[in-house]
């Protein structure tokens, strides 16, 4: 067991404990007894068969509404960015071969994502139907802004598709504000302009500079994580060590 000095996330917890452990396989499941521990054995019964990969998934998903919703968000994300196949269905209650381990705890990154590492350090993977129980007691931690938080993590730490999206939007802009441009330019060659466009002069400004703070925004964004990731030598720091 590893006492971690703070609360550091899921995600992290799983890589410390990736990199303490020593098995052929690993294990990661839930501690609130929605994942059965008796359904690890139908687990490991998969991953016998030569996958190094398995994935729990649920015959019914006991949890709230808002986790299905985000469930499907991040599954969406996971598809288009870690190349997750239509046939295959992703989870938290999952075995990983050895090799998968080892290569997930030699990544670098200050923001890590054990669902999507997963996924990209393997190549045999396969789904297993599993009991999903309702939580014992308590409520879990999992609210809508650490959802919101995962997906960010996600979007900014292994896509670069914001900041595409973005500069897509803003050359379309730019492009609109050229037309405009031409067609003024044209009217007033023919005199067809007496007063100084005002109004328009406001808009396309009030448009340019939106977009240029928002590609900033953007890419300062980027800039921090990079740091992060470059700057970070431990993402968490051990309280104790119980044998």
């Amino acid at each position: 067991a590893l006492n971690l000095l703070h609360n550091y996330g899921q995600h992290t917890a799983n890589l410390a404990g990736f990199r303490e452990s020593r098995g052929d396989y690993v294990i990661t499941m839930d501690d609130d007894l929605q994942n059965p521990p008796d359904q690890a054995l139908v687990l490991i019964d998969k991953a016998m068969e030569g996958y190094d990969c398995v994935f729990a998934q649920f015959e019914q998903k006991q949890a709230a509404g808002y986790r299905r919703l985000g469930t499907k968000v991040i599954g969406m994300m996971n598809k288009n960015i870690f190349g997750l196949p239509d046939d295959l269905v992703v989870s938290n209650f999952r075995i990983l071969r050895r090799d998968v381990v080892d290569r997930i705890s030699a990544s670098r990154t200050a923001h890590p994502y054990i669902t999507g590492q997963a996924l990209l350090y393997s190549s045999h993977r396969a789904n297993v139907l599993v009991r999903h129980e309702s939580r014992a007691e308590g409520q879990s931690n999992y609210s809508f802004s650490r959802i919101l938080k995962l997906v960010l993590t996600i979007l900014f730490s292994y896509s670069s598709w914001p900041l595409r999206t973005l500069a897509t939007i803003g050359f379309g802009v730019a492009g609109v504000g050229f037309l405009i441009g031409a067609v003024y330019l044209v009217l007033g060659l023919l005199g067809q302009i007496r007063t100084p466009g005002w109004t328009s002069t406001i808009v396309l400004l009030s448009v340019f500079n939106g977009f240029t703070i928002g590609m900033l925004s953007m890419l300062g964004e980027y800039l921090v994580r990079t740091l992060n990731a470059v700057s970070a030598t431990e993402i968490y720091h051990l309280k104790g060590r119980a044998e």
